[in-house]
């Protein structure tokens, strides 16, 4: 199998291992609980800004897309989802703390960046075939993950949906985040590992 398809299907629970190394050693500690928390949301933000735009047809387990976004976020990254993601569980690393959250925040930082470019590379093979020069026109004007200041301007000129329905779609990630700051705080009143 495919790496790519492998990691692509299996994005939701790759993560699942970096968790609970987060949970086990967690030791959440100021400042850097205002950090991480701080990461939190600016990465949620990205999420619900990008899919404003993109709609719920990001959660999907088929690589492709009903039609190229190229407007607001996707104006500064092409994948301002994942940029969101990362952005979130680096926070998520600093928040929880503990004795090693600077070589989890260093796992965290490798292993997104190492999974989003081989799920890039796959999904790029196919935004090629199904939109050919408008999308290899996107592609060398607007950054890969880490966004460029000024908006790319393209022809997509579609709006953004209602905050409400976007809150709507990210209901799993915002209950995820939920839970994990939860189990921390459950972790930290048990106390930390010996």
């Amino acid at each position: 199998m495919d790496l790519r398809k492998f990691l692509f299907k299996n994005r939701s629970f790759t993560p699942v291992p970096i968790v609970l190394a987060l949970l086990y050693y967690s030791n959440p500690v100021s400042p850097f609980i205002f950090y991480g928390l701080g990461l939190m949301i600016i990465g949620e933000l990205i999420r619900i800004n990008a899919v404003r735009y993109a709609g719920g047809a990001t959660r999907t387990i088929k690589v492709g897309a009903p039609s190229l976004c190229t407007t607001g976020p996707y104006a500064h990254t092409r994948n301002p989802l994942y940029l969101g993601n990362m952005t979130i569980y680096c926070g998520v690393a600093l928040l929880a703390g503990g004795q090693y959250m600077w070589e989890l925040f260093m796992v965290i930082f490798v292993f997104f960046t190492f999974q989003y470019s081989m799920i890039i590379s796959l999904e790029e093979e196919t935004l090629v075939t199904l939109f050919g020069k408008g999308y290899q026109k996107y592609r060398s004007n607007v950054p890969r993950l880490f966004p460029r200041i000024t908006p790319w301007i393209g022809e997509d000129q579609r709006s953004p949906i209602p905050v409400l329905k976007t809150l709507k779609t990210e209901k799993r990630s915002l209950q995820n985040l939920a839970l994990f700051l939860i189990l921390i705080i459950v972790r930290f009143l048990l106390g930390t590992p010996s």
